[in-house]
């Protein structure tokens, strides 16, 4: 499995690098996939919608009045459900836990199965380190015009933090530390662009 490098210009080199099989060169598990982009899902959900129980409600508790002899119909209190002002049965609450769990080997069996996938299809590209005078937002757009990519994920080593400045107003660029690669991100974008640093970073990440 090879991958074509391109000059920090966007530009092809003429070279390829061989992407270790270890990583890039795995059976693709998409029951794994699914279940590791539903745990991020579900873990990135911030309940806030909320509405008051009976208990919440202000109001007395008093019985409105007598169970038996006023020919009307048994009632409890005025913060009764069946009530107009009282509580809401059954509502969406902001306690609620939607926090899912998946082991680390099966988290990195997930990712190594994406990786391997963009790989097989030819997504994945290298590009040489960029050097300072291309760290701007126009040079970026610039550069991934000229690698014809429309929509990529630009993995980086977390201390990039000029590239990052650089490519977060680019819409069609994601720019992520490769210690940060997740599946909602590899699959929302079509290609996944390494720098030749960060792709030897991930080597050491993923062997940890």
């Amino acid at each position: 499995m090879k991958a074509v490098v391109y000059t920090n210009t966007g530009e092809a080199s003429g070279k390829e690098v061989e992407l270790d099989s270890a990583f890039f060169g795995r059976e693709v598990n998409t029951g794994l996939i699914h279940r590791l982009l539903i745990l991020q899902n579900a873990n990135a959900r911030n309940p806030i919608a909320h509405t008051k129980t009976r208990s919440e409600r202000n109001g007395s508790t008093r019985k409105l009045y007598k169970q038996k002899g006023t020919g009307q119909a048994r009632v409890g209190d005025s913060r009764s459900p069946t009530r107009r002002g009282g509580g809401v049965a059954f509502g969406p609450l902001n306690n609620r836990n939607f926090e899912l769990r998946m082991n680390k080997k099966e988290r990195r069996c997930a990712l190594l199965s994406i990786l391997s996938s963009k790989a097989a299809d030819n997504k994945v590209k290298i590009i040489e380190k960029f050097s300072v005078e291309t760290t701007k937002t126009k040079d970026m757009i610039q550069i991934f015009a000229n690698m014809n990519l429309s929509t990529a994920v630009l993995a980086v080593l977390p201390t990039d933090i000029a590239v990052f400045q650089a490519g977060r107003n680019v819409p069609t660029v994601k720019v992520i530390g490769a210690n940060y690669l997740n599946p909602h991100d590899l699959l929302k974008f079509k290609d996944l662009v390494f720098t030749t640093e960060s792709l030897e970073f991930i080597k050491s990440h993923f062997a940890n």
